[in-house]
């Protein structure tokens, strides 16, 4: 039998790449930290269920310290992670970072850091991919393959020149009531929104089952998708991992932290060399093929540090980018005074696109509305007491509802990661400098100044003194390290992910992206990781 393909990361990238392998007849060996987290309590429970038969509700919903808060004076952050996703930023021995500019995330789960994603699947459209060496032609079937493997709601309307209409989707869930109401206002002023303010309105692309796929029930709107969805509804790596686990030419071995590569002759990797987490034992897998799918800033340290140990020294890496995210509350006033409805999807249920003359300028945007998600950041941001907010709150809660804008972002350099010593001969540490484009607030504030007005023709309100510009880094949309090229240059790769200079070394992360639009890009990982192992095979 042929030597496997060893594949570094089990989040978004790396399954998919290796489930596409698999089905090309090629084994797979996948090496993985793979931090496990606790199975969901009572999985038949709604949310106000789990209040009434948990044996200690506070520690499930706030953690038992308490970390699940934000605090007031928190640079007004309204998304906080629920103690049952701890494991997902579990941080690792031997992996540090320095960042100026930027706060970096990585995830060492079982699953990578989409085990804490909402869902989102937006699809690039050909100007998304003027940049990328391929056209949007050759990624399509993977949407379609992707999509049908993790089940996707999306219906064509307004959005579809935004996020390309294509085969393989689910139909939505029911809108819940606040959803409703914003797109029956929407298609009533449709014409002057798309003309006046060319801002566009419909329903989001969400990995959420609408109905049986696989073995996973449809969502049945237990309200708990925050928390972790106790029925497998919502689509995360790990469930693809699991059914992977089935496979006979599949091996998945965890517990590892991969180093670097080891260099043969010719420009082959001979081996992938990790340390045991658990020991520190050093461990080695010799293969044919080696995938790196540890998320951008991980694969970009583990090419780094191969480097420097082959040969003495390690480049900077420049054009790291990431979605600049600005969050917007607002208030529908329609729905003040009414009652929200708990048992329903948690999530976004809409999204939104607003159109600059450059279509890689367009910015587009999720809208969740406030439901069951964790409330407290936005009472203690209101511009009034913490009483009165409390009181405005429950007479607001079924109206509250929270834009989160996505801003494209493009290679620049000096914006980089770089290795730095380590103290004493210790690891080495990842250092990682970005600087915002000097035009981005002028953008921002002209985007918003158009949110605003949409808002405001479609009966809503939202406060100039609780948006939030979140910090590089927030979105966790990394990209842009090791750049697909059609020119041969080094540290790049090639249109099929394959590293130049190494005949046997494929990125299949978020590294290779030459640009960044503003969208969530785990449902394009996903499809462009099938797409490189189906090249290879």
């Amino acid at each position: 039998m042929s030597e496997p393909i060893v594949v570094v990361g089990s989040g978004a990238s790396g399954v998919h790449f290796a489930q596409t392998a698999l089905e090309r007849g090629r084994r797979v060996l996948l090496v993985d930290v793979g931090f496990g987290g606790e199975e969901p309590p009572l999985p038949h429970e709604d949310l106000n269920g789990l209040k009434d038969r948990l044996p200690d509700p506070v520690a499930y919903f706030l953690g038992r310290g308490m970390e699940a808060l934000i605090l007031p004076g928190h640079d007004r952050e309204y998304y906080g992670f629920p103690p049952g996703k701890d494991h997902v930023f579990r941080p690792l021995d031997g992996v540090t970072f320095r960042a100026e500019g930027f706060e970096p995330l990585v995830s060492f789960a079982r699953g990578g850091l989409a085990e804490a994603w909402t869902g989102g699947c937006y699809p690039f459209t050909a100007a998304d991919l003027a940049e990328f060496p391929f056209a949007f032609a050759d990624l399509l079937p993977h949407y379609e393959r992707v999509a049908r493997r993790i089940g996707i709601t999306g219906i064509e309307d307004d959005l579809a020149p935004y996020f390309p209409f294509h085969e393989g989707l689910l139909p939505p869930l029911d809108a819940d009531a606040h959803a409703a109401d914003l797109l029956a206002s929407y298609a009533s002023l449709r014409e002057s929104l798309r003309t006046k303010h060319r801002f566009h309105l419909g329903r989001s692309r969400s990995a959420v089952l609408s109905r049986p796929l696989d073995g996973r029930a449809a969502c049945d709107r237990l309200g708990r998708c925050l928390w972790g969805c106790p029925t497998g509804s919502i689509y995360t790596p790990s469930i693809t991992l699991a059914r992977l686990r089935e496979h006979p030419r599949f091996q998945y071995v965890a517990g590892v932290r991969a180093d670097r590569l080891r260099f043969g002759d010719g420009g082959r990797i001979r081996a992938l060399l990790g340390t045991d987490v658990a020991t520190g034992a050093a461990r080695e897998f010799v293969a044919g093929a080696f995938v790196l799918a540890a998320g951008t800033l991980c694969t970009s340290k583990i090419v780094l540090d191969s480097l420097r140990s082959e040969g003495g020294s390690a480049p900077a890496l420049e054009g790291l980018s990431d979605n600049r995210q600005v969050l917007v509350p607002f208030v529908n006033t329609r729905l003040a005074g009414t009652q929200y409805e708990a048992r329903s999807f948690q999530y976004h249920q809409l999204a939104l696109a607003i159109e600059r003359d450059d279509p890689r300028d367009h910015v587009h945007g999720l809208i969740t509305t406030l439901k069951t998600a964790l409330i407290h950041p936005i009472v203690q941001n209101l511009p009034v007491s913490l009483r009165a907010g409390l009181g405005a709150f429950r007479d607001l809660h079924a109206a509250l509802g929270l834009v989160n804008l996505n801003f494209p972002d493009r290679r620049r350099a000096g914006n980089r990661v770089e290795l730095e010593e380590g103290r004493d001969g210790g690891p080495t540490r990842l250092v990682v400098s970005y600087g915002p484009d000097p035009a981005e607030p002028a953008r921002i504030e002209a985007t918003l100044a158009t949110l605003r007005a949409a808002l405001r023709e479609l009966g809503c309100v939202a406060p100039r003194g609780m948006t939030h510009v979140r910090p590089m880094g927030a979105s966790v949309h990394y990209t842009g390290t090791l750049p697909m090229t059609a020119e041969d240059r080094p540290l790049t790769t090639d249109a099929e992910g394959r590293c130049r200079g190494f005949e046997n070394l494929w990125i299949a992360d978020g590294a290779t992206f030459p640009s960044l639009p503003a969208k969530n890009l785990t449902f394009t990982l996903m499809a462009n990781a099938s797409r490189i192992a189906e090249a290879m095979s």
